[in-house]
């Protein structure tokens, strides 16, 4: 099944692409298990900080072991976004995917 991942502890994704194929997950643990659950989706939209010391770099680690260790890829089709306010995650989380999908993609 196709789906979109949305990352953010208190945020809503917008109305404009809410379906029924949208995931909201609010901690990496509630993300990570998703994805081992139901594979790589389409599209995922990363908030940095999800509460506590938990962050989204958590989700883009796992998703490095995917590849590295277990072969993992991004299909071509497969796009993020980072909608977080902390300028730093930000750019880390922008950072390491642009160079797992430029290593890992199809």
């Amino acid at each position: 099944m196709t789906y979109k991942l949305f990352i953010d502890d208190e945020r809503y994704p917008p109305i404009s692409w809410l379906d029924s194929t949208t995931i909201i997950c609010r901690s990496s643990k509630e993300a990570i298990d998703c994805i081992n659950e139901r594979g790589l989706p389409e599209f995922i939209s990363f908030d940095h900080d999800l509460g506590g010391d938990d962050t989204a770099m958590r989700v883009v680690n796992q998703l490095e072991t995917l590849c590295c260790d277990y072969g993992m890829k991004f299909p071509e089709s497969f796009a993020f976004t980072v909608h977080s306010q902390n300028p730093v995650g930000a750019r880390n989380i922008n950072h390491k995917m642009a160079a797992l999908i430029d290593y890992f993609g199809e």
